[in-house]
């Protein structure tokens, strides 16, 4: 088989090429900032062994040996809208990175927030070839769910199996080598703009490096706030960033639903810049230092001095209390996680055994968020920082960078994708799967 699949195989090829020679870049293409990681690989013979189905399959150590940020430029609501300023964005901090790793990196794993990500839900049943599952049951399975309409200009970005039912035994992470008759497969299907995918990508090829995996930053997100136990029982990782919001839900360590709402903490400066009148620079600085959404009686008699760059004096000593900058705050962010909420109920997460929603990215760091959230989205609500990865530095451990940390995990511990199987090429549903995904053979 052709197109995604021969290119999906040959991009992990590639991914175990680079870390078997030991170092591999990490790149999260933000609206606010580009980071940059740089990974060095130890124990690579256990690079991707056994690729057992279900999260974190195939582990293998790691440590950041290089790391480096820039303010994003050319990049709106978590897509590139000027190649050029994108392009010297990625340059900046991977050479920034270089350079602290002292090592030339040639390979990148890449992660966005754009493009509109949507869910599928896909089901597929076979007939077991004999008493035993093998693997080629599995890929059969995988290959008979039935693939929708996407609609022209959307491409498929994730295509994970996350549950697979052995005759009427439901839940099984991994079914070869059981004894059954009729496997029957779940799988989680998310795509995106195709416009913006092949924007990024040739983004990269410009700066002359080789992409060896895409993944969306709700899917990595989540897996570097979220604890094992929540992953495990269900839980939404809200990835608050500067252009976008993404969110996920996991149940039993595997992504089960992603979207995006198209806010973010920048809009929050917007409003600031709008109601003061003042700079977007200063904007930030203000909702830096002194921004909140929940106001006390103290809030009116604490002052904020509003700098400006107007050259007018009498303009540019202005105050304002710290009432009237949560006033303008708290309406933008109240949007937000309404938006956030009726995505949930969409998704029917209320259906799961825990209703865990964990607040992470930069815009969770808001003071008296974690107080405003659980109004809005319920009570087991928490804001939460990534997993500590070796050698990562202190000035990176903070909520702003869980899709950067989910991403280095995604490259070490990658779960089984439907490329992974060697597919029955003859089989309809394969050659639908193949149909919507051309574009892969022309870009990777």
């Amino acid at each position: 088989m052709t197109d995604l699949y021969e290119s999906q195989r040959a991009m992990r090829a590639m991914r175990r090429a680079a870390i078997q020679r030991g170092v591999v870049a990490i790149l999260d293409v933000g609206t606010s900032k580009v980071a940059c990681l740089i990974l060095r690989f130890d124990g690579t013979e256990h690079v991707l062994a056994g690729d057992g189905i279900g999260a974190m399959a195939g582990q293998t150590k790691f440590r950041v040996i290089g790391a480096a940020t820039t303010r994003s430029r050319g990049v709106e609501l978590g897509e590139s809208c000027a190649i050029q300023e994108t392009e010297r964005a990625i340059r900046t901090a991977v050479q920034a990175a270089q350079k602290m790793a002292n090592v030339r990196v040639d390979h990148v794993i890449a992660c966005l927030s754009g493009g509109q990500p949507r869910s599928y839900g896909l089901a597929g049943t076979v007939l077991v070839d004999g008493d035993v599952v093998r693997e080629h049951d599995v890929a059969r399975a995988l290959a008979s769910c039935e693939v929708p309409d996407i609609g022209p200009g959307r491409e498929v970005l994730h295509a994970q199996p996350v549950n697979f039912a052995l005759d009427h035994r439901s839940g099984l992470i991994d079914p070869r080598g059981q004894i059954g008759q009729r496997l029957a497969c779940d799988m989680h299907m998310l795509t995106a703009d195709t416009a913006v995918l092949e924007n990024l990508i040739y983004c990269l090829k410009r700066c002359d490096l080789e992409l060896a995996g895409l993944a969306s930053s709700a899917y990595v997100s989540g897996m570097s706030a979220l604890v094992e136990d929540e992953q495990e029982l269900g839980a939404a990782c809200i990835d608050m960033g500067g252009g976008t919001t993404g969110l996920s839900i996991f149940i039993k360590k595997h992504m089960i639903y992603a979207d995006a709402v198209r806010l973010g903490g920048d809009h929050v400066t917007q409003d600031i810049s709008k109601g003061l009148q003042v700079s977007m620079s200063v904007a930030e600085r203000i909702k830096t230092f002194h921004g909140g959404v929940v106001a006390t009686g103290m809030d009116d008699r604490d002052l904020i001095e509003v700098g400006g760059e107007t050259g007018d004096w009498e303009h540019d000593r202005r105050t304002v209390s710290r009432a009237e900058l949560i006033g303008i705050m708290r309406p933008r962010v109240e949007e937000i996680l309404e938006e956030v909420r009726a995505r949930l109920d969409a998704a029917g997460f209320e259906y799961l055994p825990s209703q865990q929603i964990v607040l992470t990215g930069g815009a969770s760091q808001i003071p008296g968020l974690d107080g405003l959230a659980p109004k809005i989205l319920g009570q087991g609500v928490r804001i939460g920082r990534p997993l500590r990865v070796q050698g990562l530095p202190q000035a990176t451990t903070g909520a702003a960078f869980a899709s950067a940390v989910g991403l280095c995990l995604f490259a070490a511990h990658p779960q089984d994708e439907w490329w992974d199987f060697e597919m029955p090429i003859d089989h309809g549903a394969a050659r639908s799967f193949k149909r919507a995904v051309r574009w892969f053979r022309d870009n990777w």
